[in-house]
């Protein structure tokens, strides 16, 4: 964990498009009272092969014209080279400074055709040539390796080539064993990498929808924490207070451990976040 205790934490949280005007409004209101915490950015999510672009570009606009930092996730699987263009263009003149750049799935209906990306890595070089430094640009990392990934070996590669493409720092998928991304950041150092590799952090509020996400992921809720959670039933008061506990802790192994901030998938709901974030009283 040397490497990652020299970098300043960075705290964020992220968002997904919403698809009705419930959800938009929903969402401001989410979105107002999380921004009380001064997050270093919101980051927004991106569909499979862009079903949600155009929501993502009007989350961004918003939350730039409300004052803030935003960082737009930008999946490369299913696009070609000039819709990506164009899109960093757009970024760029409404005051983008960070991006969140993934190879992301397939959309239903469209078989093995993957577009002139193939992955991640191709993305962030690509986007480093068209421009420059002008954005920050986070990746994704798997402390329990990409559920695709043919071994963890070959996971550590394809993150490896992401970081020598030209990635600044790196958001990893949420994960409940603090040994697992002990290991990831200890297999990252020995292989020479040199980037902050921020914890994304999932709080628990509801079984059945973790682990619907963890499954479609490839995250691991272990066995002890999966048996405790199942043990509420429709309890909802007591499992939410338990998953609070567990999830402060997690945090707070994570920080004591050296990891550089922490990053938030906060469901577009503001008061899972910010009870945890308050009681670590994070700053930025």
């Amino acid at each position: 964990m040397k490497s990652q205790k020299k970098f300043k934490p960075t705290y964020s949280i992220e968002f997904f498009p919403p698809k009705t005007e419930e959800g938009k409004a929903k969402l401001v209101e989410a979105r107002e009272k999380l921004a009380q915490l001064h997050p270093a950015y919101f980051s927004v999510t991106f569909g499979a092969g862009g079903s949600t672009q155009q929501g993502t570009i009007d989350t961004v606009k918003e939350i730039i014209e409300a004052g803030y930092s935003a960082a737009p996730h930008i999946s490369c699987i299913g696009s070609t080279k000039a819709k990506i263009r164009q899109l960093l263009e757009d970024y760029q003149q409404i005051g983008v400074k960070r991006l969140v750049a993934l190879r992301g799935d397939l959309p239903s209906g469209m078989g093995g055709v993957a577009g002139e990306f193939r992955y991640a890595n191709e993305l962030v070089e690509f986007i480093r040539k068209e421009t420059g430094d002008h954005f920050h640009i986070e990746v994704a990392a798997y402390p329990e390796f990409h559920p695709q990934a043919a071994s963890a070996e070959k996971d550590l590669e394809n993150f490896k080539r992401k970081v020598e493409a030209g990635a600044n720092s790196a958001i990893t998928q949420y994960f409940y064993s603090v040994d697992a991304y002990y290991n990831f950041v200890d297999s990252c150092e020995k292989m020479g990498l040199d980037i902050p590799i921020v914890p994304g952090v999932m709080p628990i509020t509801n079984y059945k929808q973790l682990a619907r996400f963890s499954d479609a992921c490839g995250a691991e809720i272990p066995q002890w924490l999966a048996k405790r959670l199942q043990s509420y039933g429709d309890d909802i008061e007591s499992l939410r207070s338990f998953g609070y506990e567990i999830t402060v802790k997690l945090c707070r192994d994570l920080l004591a451990l050296g990891a550089p901030g922490l990053h938030f998938y906060s469901m577009n709901k503001d008061e899972p976040t910010t009870s945890i974030w308050r009681e670590l009283e994070l700053r930025n």
